[in-house]
């Protein structure tokens, strides 16, 4: 079975990113490598700081574009209720790899 995320990224500065993958690890890896050119290159959004799963990739588009509708204290509101210290719930996928963790 397949599985989906909508995830949330931020800056030291929280500014947010809301995104949705079929591969969570390997998405989130692009963003702290800065593989990709735009939004989350140029202001250093590479901190994963809320994510949820699902196995319908119509669900997880839908979840995507209702979170990327809501004012930004929604945003804030939906990450704070399961990370309220907006740590990056990554960090420890690259621990190995010094040159992909957030500064």
């Amino acid at each position: 079975m397949r599985s989906y995320w909508v995830y949330i990224l931020s800056s030291k500065s929280r500014r947010v990113y809301v995104g949705v993958t079929n591969d969570l690890e390997r998405r989130v890896c692009e963003h702290k490598s800065k593989a990709m050119q735009g939004f989350t290159k140029t202001y250093n959004i590479d901190r994963l700081v809320y994510f949820d799963e699902t196995p319908d990739v119509r669900s997880a588009i839908e979840r995507e574009k209702q979170i990327k509708g809501w004012r930004r204290d929604k945003k804030i509101a939906l990450i704070e209720s399961n990370n309220p210290t907006w740590d990056d719930l990554s960090s420890e996928w690259y621990e190995a790899d010094s040159s992909l963790r957030s500064e």
